[in-house]
């Protein structure tokens, strides 16, 4: 039985889900503990809601399926993040090529469908993070989604991304510095 309180560590979840009679109850807990973190990540990376559901649901079955790859080496977490990075890059070149989309083109696509979503919070402030966040770059943008609103270190961001620390602090200072400008300067064009 599922104690609604307790808190699982990584190691007692893996554990749950190596045992054939407990797999269910462990990747129960796996997509509890993991499911809306995940979610918001993809979403942070993605134009809208149903490629998000979609893409979280591929990176839950890639997890079943690799599970048993998994060694501990990092935490829990961040093996999920890895996954969950790669995926978000992957379909983002996809859409790309597949639609012959240019990166303007889909960060209006972004801008047009963010603006309109029920699930995110229409203040102006958080709308003009979000568009600028869009005009990043895609790695970048995971790395300032990583950092600042995951919270993460620059060491589980390189272990996410396979990525220097010192190259990850350059683009998320480079990250900061486009956001900054892109609001300021959306600001000054409002006013006109």
């Amino acid at each position: 039985m599922i104690t609604v309180n307790k808190q699982y560590t990584d190691s007692e979840i893996i554990s749950l889900i190596t045992e054939t009679s407990s797999q269910s109850k462990g990747f129960g807990i796996l997509l509890d503990k993991f499911q809306q973190k995940v979610y918001w990540q993809v979403r942070k990376m993605v134009v809208n809601h149903d490629d998000a559901n979609d893409i979280t649901q591929d990176i839950f079955i890639k997890i079943w399926q690799k599970l048993s790859n998994f060694r501990g080496d990092s935490q829990l977490s961040t093996w999920i993040f890895r996954i969950t990075y790669n995926e978000c890059i992957t379909f983002i070149e996809k859409k790309k090529k597949k639609n012959q989309v240019g990166l303007e083109n889909y960060e209006n696509e972004f801008s047009e469908n963010f603006t309109t979503d029920v699930l995110i919070s229409g203040d102006e402030i958080s709308l003009k993070l979000e568009k600028a966040i869009q005009t990043l770059p895609e790695k970048q943008k995971a790395v300032f989604n990583l950092k600042y609103f995951e919270e993460l270190t620059y060491e589980e961001i390189s272990e996410i991304t396979q990525t220097s620390v010192g190259a990850l602090k350059a683009s998320y200072h480079l990250a900061v510095k486009k956001i900054e400008y892109f609001v300021n300067n959306s600001e000054v064009l409002h006013e006109i």
